[in-house]
Formats: C-alpha cells, structure tokens, sequence
C-alpha cells in the first residue's frame, strides 16, 4: 500500500511536468481519476448547466462511482506513465 501511495504522489508530481497538454478527454480522465483516488465517490453538487467546465468534470466523476480509491490510484499512475 504503501508503494502505491507513493507511486500515486510521485505520477501527480509528474502530470504537471509532461511534454505535451494532454486532450480535454484525456484531463477530464486525470481529473476524475485523482478525485475518485482521493476523495472517493462524487457526493457533490452538480455543477448549474451554465458551468459547462465544471459539469464536465463532475460527469467523469461521477462515471467512477464505486471505482476503489486503489483501483483509481493505479489507473491514474497507469494513464500518467502512458503519456511520456
């Protein structure tokens, strides 16, 4: 476990840092997997319709309901280590 959390730290030090800007899809993935990874399911608000941006976001997260936060951690250190 402890590797894990490790290795999930050291994946989101490394998304600040990749080459290129991934794609909207791509950052929405990253996004819902941290948050899933951190906070766990999406109890939140949904976000008003003129806040496209942010319904964006709270639609990939919620997609990951029930996803376990290791489950979330290693997909996220998974799709980081895919973008170098």
């Amino acid at each position: 476990m402890i590797d894990l959390n490790a290795a999930f730290e050291a994946a989101v030090a490394q998304s600040k840092n990749l080459s290129e800007r991934p794609n909207n899809a791509t950052l929405l993935k990253i996004y819902a997997l941290y948050k899933q990874a951190t906070a766990g399911d999406n109890v939140e608000k949904k976000p008003s319709f003129s806040d496209m941006v942010g319904r964006a976001k709270w639609d990939a997260w919620s997609l990951l309901k029930g996803t376990d936060a290791q489950a979330a951690q290693q997909q996220y250190i998974d799709l980081i280590g895919s973008l170098e």
